[in-house]
């Protein structure tokens, strides 16, 4: 299977050198097995043939989709030209991203920053998820899904973010808010420097505490590959 990975932004310099970029970790998550090809799509690095693919998996960024850069506009026209037959997955800015290119809307939330771990209810279970009526997750973002597509359905969310899993009736596709692909050590890394000055530091100590507890990163990582591979839960 040929999966597209199309990164839509990096580590910030600071962590620099430190951790691989998004396509990596994202590639680290789903593990061996397919052929995996990182496109810096945020730096004009684009597939010549999206065809040639059979799934495609977008990152996250520390961009906003209503951010006036070109590269967004061209995502958009992007995922809306890729066969709806053929996997899509969204993590994060990926997760909005869709949502915008599908008729949902994203907006810079007056809940402010949702940052460390999150833990979602499942409300439906897809046949690639398995039984766990929660999953728990690293978060980073202030914007988020307000409106989600009309043939998309949400499948888990919490009171912060409603919409945190969707899954689309018109595509193969499917989109999280949160970040499986995050290790402990860089979501730590990444809240502890997060915009200094500026992020309440009481909000920051409660995000880094909460990094503690176990991730279902790894979890997730077998969802996505059960749905890319067309697969349902074990059992």
């Amino acid at each position: 299977m040929r999966i597209a990975i199309l990164e839509a932004g990096t580590p910030p310099e600071r962590l620099a050198g430190r951790y691989p970029g998004y396509g990596r970790m994202t590639a680290d998550r789903l593990g061996s097995g397919p052929d995996l090809t990182v496109f810096s799509v945020n730096r004009g690095d684009w597939p010549a043939d999206p065809d040639a693919f059979d799934a495609t998996l977008v990152t996250g960024s520390p961009a906003g989709v209503y951010d006036p850069l070109p590269w967004i506009g061209t995502l958009i026209a992007y995922l809306r030209g890729l066969d709806p037959e053929k996997p899509l997955v969204g993590i994060c800015f990926g997760h909005q991203v869709m949502a915008t290119a599908f008729g949902g809307r994203v907006e810079k939330s007056d809940k402010g920053w949702g940052i460390g771990l999150h833990v979602y209810r499942i409300a439906h279970t897809a046949d690639w998820m398995d039984a766990d009526p929660e999953v728990a997750a690293p978060a980073i973002h202030q914007d988020q899904v307000i409106e989600a597509p009309p043939a998309s359905r949400t499948l888990a969310g919490n009171g912060f973010t409603p919409h945190g899993i969707l899954a689309y009736s018109d595509r193969r596709a499917v989109s999280f808010q949160f970040h499986p692909e995050f290790e402990r050590d860089y979501a730590r890394a990444l809240v502890a420097g997060h915009r200094p000055g500026e992020l309440d530091e009481a909000l920051r100590a409660r995000a880094l505490a909460s990094l503690d507890a176990p991730s279902d990163g790894a979890r997730v990582g077998g969802w996505i590959r059960r749905f890319l591979a067309g697969r349902s839960r074990p059992g």
